[in-house]
């Protein structure tokens, strides 16, 4: 199902038939630096069922991120609920693309279709984005969709804070 379209890239749910593209990105040392690390193919799979089930449950996840000329998966963008970040639920977009499709402008065009759907179709009021301070690339994603840091975060399970980048409808 095709959630939305911007002039280069489509962003749709996932399926089943993305494991194998989405290697590029889970499995990819330097993709995931910024994350848990490379990843295995059941994880991917589960990562696909995951999706699909906080599409049914929650009208939104984490959407497979494909080029307009051609199908293929080539990362993702979407949202995610928390239910505790610093005393309050939130909502953050999130994004990670392969590395083949860095520094096209790509992760900000997807972004930015994802911040307006939150923000118009899901009638959300603020979004953030979770970020490791040393992700420059992420942190300039985020300050292109109008987000500014808005303090530090310790993630249940890791051994260091990151920062919060937040903007308001």
């Amino acid at each position: 199902m095709i959630v939305a379209e911007t002039e280069r890239l489509t962003l749709r749910h996932a399926s089943p038939d993305d494991a194998i593209a989405m290697r590029a990105v889970f499995c990819d040392p330097e993709v995931m630096r910024h994350g848990d690390g490379p990843q295995t193919d059941d994880w991917i799979q589960s990562w696909i069922t995951r999706m699909n089930y906080n599409y049914n449950e929650l009208g939104y996840g984490l959407w497979i991120v494909t080029q307009t000329i051609d199908a293929l998966a080539i990362g993702y963008c979407g949202l995610t609920w928390f239910p505790n970040i610093s005393g309050r639920p939130e909502i953050e977009v999130g994004y990670r693309l392969a590395r083949t499709y860095w520094d096209k402008g790509y992760a900000t065009e997807v972004a930015v279709a994802v911040r307006d759907l939150a923000f118009s179709h899901y009638e959300l009021d603020r979004l953030i984005a979770i970020i490791e301070p040393d992700n420059l690339r992420s942190i300039r994603v985020a300050e292109k969709l109008g987000m500014q840091y808005d303090g530090d975060v310790l993630l249940d399970g890791y051994d260091h804070s990151d920062s919060v980048y937040a903007c308001q409808r």
